[in-house]
């Protein structure tokens, strides 16, 4: 029998499977269609301290290779989330709560609310490239040291940082030294590449509204970034922060290929948003075919041991 369980914050996931925070996960109906899928686990949309009506539309447009957005965080509140987590619990998957702040008093705020909720896991969202008029907070080292201190002060939860890619390997040192110190553990890597432009040139026109028209590169087009993070981050950090891989996972090879360069489970954004909650179990079937294929029976016989050319 081929696993693909996997163990993230002494949770189990019966698949390592599962949704990214961002696509088809505002609404409890949204989210319930996740829960009743063959996603290994739950993840709900980044909320603020109020509700927040985002950018506006269009904001989201598929491509060849992926999609383009510029969503600008709409959601419906953190008090929301909160109040709908014991009916998401239900359904008896790890629950993740994804959290996004403006400063560590707003991270602080929310966390400690969710400290009391039935939530399992929080997942701090320290990368959104779509907030108007506001810099991703991961490329700022010091703010993220901060806010990342705070959170281990505050909660009495498991938690995670949701990271924007890294392009420079003293990039990746300065925030994997920063993580290596905090009491995190686990990221996900990576979201969306910021500030990417697509046009219309039949209409001489951008694709979407926001901003002038740039937005966050999802889907195909990030997966070798995506890998690139995974792999670096999974030679620097302390061996217990685990990593969630994300960025271009559309079927089974690439699956393979983030548990291979380090990735412990795995989160669908655009092409979740693109297929629907179907995918989950197609990818899962798809990567237990692989393994089998391999002689692989678990993750672990593979994890993290992509080789190198001498």
């Amino acid at each position: 029998m081929i696993d693909i369980s996997a163990n993230l914050s002494g949770f189990n996931f019966e698949s390592c499977i599962m949704n990214a925070s961002g696509p088809l996960d505002t609404t409890l109906e949204e989210l319930t269609d996740i829960a009743t899928s063959g996603a290994g686990g739950i993840v709900m949309k980044s909320c603020t301290l109020d509700v927040r009506e985002g950018n506006p539309e269009p904001r989201y447009v598929d491509i060849e290779w992926g999609s383009i957005n510029s969503m600008g965080l709409p959601n419906l509140g953190y008090k929301f989330y909160k109040e709908i987590s014991p009916k998401l619990k239900s359904y008896g998957k790890p629950l993740i709560a994804s959290i996004a702040g403006a400063n560590c008093q707003e991270y602080a705020e929310i966390i400690e609310a969710f400290n009391d909720s039935d939530v399992d896991i929080l997942e701090v969202n320290l990368s959104c490239p779509n907030v108007i008029g506001r810099p991703q907070i991961g490329y700022d080292f010091e703010m993220s040291q901060d806010i990342l201190n705070t959170i281990g002060d505050i909660s009495n939860k498991p938690w995670g940082a949701k990271l924007p890619p890294y392009f420079d390997f003293v990039h990746f040192e300065e925030m994997a030294s920063i993580l290596n110190s905090s009491k995190i553990s686990f990221i996900v890597s990576i979201n969306s590449i910021g500030n990417a432009l697509f046009i219309d040139w039949k209409k001489e026109q951008v694709l979407i509204k926001p901003k002038g028209g740039f937005g966050g590169l999802g889907g195909r087009y990030i997966k070798p970034t995506a890998l690139a993070n995974v792999k670096k981050f999974s030679e620097l950090l302390d061996k217990r922060i685990k990593i969630v891989g994300v960025g271009g996972i559309y079927n089974g090879i690439d699956a393979f290929e983030f548990i291979l360069s380090g990735a412990t489970l795995l989160q669908l954004g655009t092409s979740f948003s693109q297929e629907g909650p179907l995918i989950f179990n197609r990818v899962s079937k798809e990567l237990c075919d692989i393994m089998k294929g391999k002689g692989y029976r678990s993750l672990d016989d593979f994890r993290g041991k992509l080789k190198v050319i001498d």
